[in-house]
């Protein structure tokens, strides 16, 4: 997961004042931590936990939490905070809770034993209470208290650093969870962070509020005031800033933020990447021009970027040159915005989201000891280096939740909010392979619309996180009209999710799904068969490239 530069930083959480810091070592469950934080009303930035000590200047946090993560602290190379940052720590008054690794972790660092464990705990697991005053737990009330908690570990602790005591242990006898409530130092065994947890969030609030003494103080209007500061401040009183509008929330939602700060010297552009969904363009201008009154300028660079991915297959490389085309379509546009206006935009807005950020990231250190990149993101990973304007990200800090709760204090429309999210790379993720061969993407466009337009006419749109179709580069037997065909594969995919980082698939009904085939078999034109992805994420990602 990436690091969140104290630079980058809302002014508001540079002071720390309730300010959560998470270092991650490498959990799929480390940004789970961020979000429970958030969702109890506190800022919560998650950072690499080998980044160097000086990402850090500048903040003085009010708790650090430790990560999990796949390694052994045993292991050759395996990730620990950086040099001096148990001073960090000290020298913020900072309380420090480690989890399962970070656990770990902490009391190997501070003198105790962690070894290879004679029983394994894997999954969910009753831990009892042993301590007749717990801080994490709430004092004697709890003692002999069991919960059930969802473990990951194959090391244990054997022996305590000085000044620590087992607050409570598994029923296999384990340590769970320990406390030195004078240096303010904790640890969980367990993941409190997921909903296998039943009562993680609760040990979660109480670390919080009772043991360190933060304010739920994040709200959405300070972080809208927050960000139209910061644009004011970036943005010179003459400059001109070029919004790309994709249609999606995130753009849209940016958009209007940036308009609110700078009014009518943002300049937006929609750009027909040839990689829409079904009359997506018609659709989307229509929006801007009636609901949002955003001027808005449409670009139809379709052939541009068609023409570059022809015989591409391999999806990085895609994402690579929609990235690219994209930037070379925005300074196209500036230069003749500069000749209309007589003065050349310096600012490029982008609604790039925190699960972007995370997920496009280098690994930490670029050691690559714990952390990988997943997939690069157009508007993260794809960008030139040697690209000629200025980034403005309002909602890098921020999830996809958080978004349309910023968009609903900035009016935005209802039927804007709530749409499913579509990629920045928009159906070329979705070809698998060649996007540019045979009647891929129109065939795509079809199925998608029946596919979608089913889950509306159901009720079930505002229920699924995102839904879509992929187009497979198959083709197998079938029967069609009493004939034998050779045609495409395609599969419909539907889940749900808080933010997307983490996603189940989405059960319907059998009756809906037998629909939605015949739908589409009787009338789209060279598909034969139907599949459903039921994969999660993990281990899926949400989209196929």
């Amino acid at each position: 997961m990436g690091s969140a530069a104290a630079s980058s930083l809302p002014a508001s959480a540079g002071s720390g004042e309730n300010l959560v810091l998470i270092l991650d070592f490498g959990s799929q469950y480390t940004h789970l931590i961020t979000r429970r934080v958030r969702q109890l009303g506190v800022l919560s930035l998650c950072v690499s936990g080998t980044a160097p000590l000086a990402s850090l200047e500048g903040l003085r946090p009010r708790a650090v939490v430790l990560s999990g993560g796949p390694h052994s602290v045993h292991a050759p190379g395996a990730p620990s905070f950086p040099k001096g940052f148990l001073d960090f720590v000290s020298d913020a008054g900072a309380h420090v809770l480690g989890v399962c690794y970070g656990m770990q972790l902490l009391v190997q660092s501070l003198g105790g034993a962690v070894e290879s464990g004679e029983r394994q705990e894997y999954g969910k697991m009753d831990i009892e209470v042993t301590a007749g005053c717990s801080a994490l737990y709430g004092g004697e009330a709890e003692v002999g208290k069991r919960q059930t908690v969802w473990m990951s570990h194959g090391d244990e602790v054997v022996r305590l650093p000085e000044g620590f005591e087992v607050v409570a242990r598994s029923v296999q006898g384990a340590v769970a969870a320990i406390e030195n409530r004078e240096k303010r130092f904790y640890g969980l065994q367990y993941h409190p962070e997921v909903t296998h947890s039943p009562q993680g969030m609760e040990t979660l609030r109480h670390f919080l509020f009772d043991v360190c003494g933060i304010k739920a103080d994040w709200k959405m209007q300070d972080v809208l005031d927050e960000e139209i500061k910061t644009i004011q401040s970036m943005v010179g009183p003459d400059e001109h800033v070029i919004c790309a509008l994709s249609g999606g929330v995130d753009s849209t939602v940016a958009a209007t933020l940036v308009h609110k700060a700078i009014g009518d010297r943002l300049h937006c552009v929609f750009v027909d990447n040839g990689l829409l969904r079904y009359k997506e363009r018609e659709r989307v201008m229509s929006t801007f021009e009636s609901d949002l009154h955003l001027p808005v300028t449409c670009v139809d660079a379709s052939e541009q970027f068609l023409s570059k991915l022809k015989g591409v297959k391999d999806p990085e490389q895609k994402r690579k040159i929609i990235g690219r085309e994209f930037i070379a379509v925005f300074d196209d546009f500036a230069q003749k915005l500069e000749q209309n206006i007589g003065k050349r935009p310096e600012y490029l807005v982008q609604g790039t989201l925190y699960p972007d950020v995370i997920e496009s990231c280098p690994p930490p250190g670029s050691g690559r000891t714990h952390s990988h990149t997943i997939k690069s993101h157009h508007n993260v990973g794809g960008l030139p280096k040697d690209m000629k304007l200025k980034l403005i990200e309002p909602l890098k800090l921020l999830f996809k939740d958080e978004v349309r709760k910023l968009g609903s204090i900035l009016n935005v429309p209802d039927s804007f909010l709530k749409r499913h999210p579509f990629p920045g790379p928009g159906l070329a993720v979705r070809v698998l392979g060649d996007v540019t061969e045979g009647n891929a993407l129109e065939t795509l466009r079809q199925v998608d619309e029946i596919f979608v337009q089913a889950i509306k006419d159901a009720g079930l749109y505002d229920i699924i996180w995102q839904a879509f179709a992929v187009f497979l580069p198959v083709q197998t037997v079938g029967v069609q009209g009493d004939q034998r065909t050779h045609s495409n594969a395609v599969a419909l995919r539907a889940i749900t999710s808080e933010d997307g980082m983490t996603a189940d698939w989405y059960y319907f009904e059998r009756e809906f799904l037998g629909d939605v085939v015949n739908k589409i078999c009787n009338n789209v034109r060279g598909i034969n068969r139907v599949v459903q992805d039921i994969t999660s994420k993990p281990p899926a990602t949400v989209e196929w490239e």
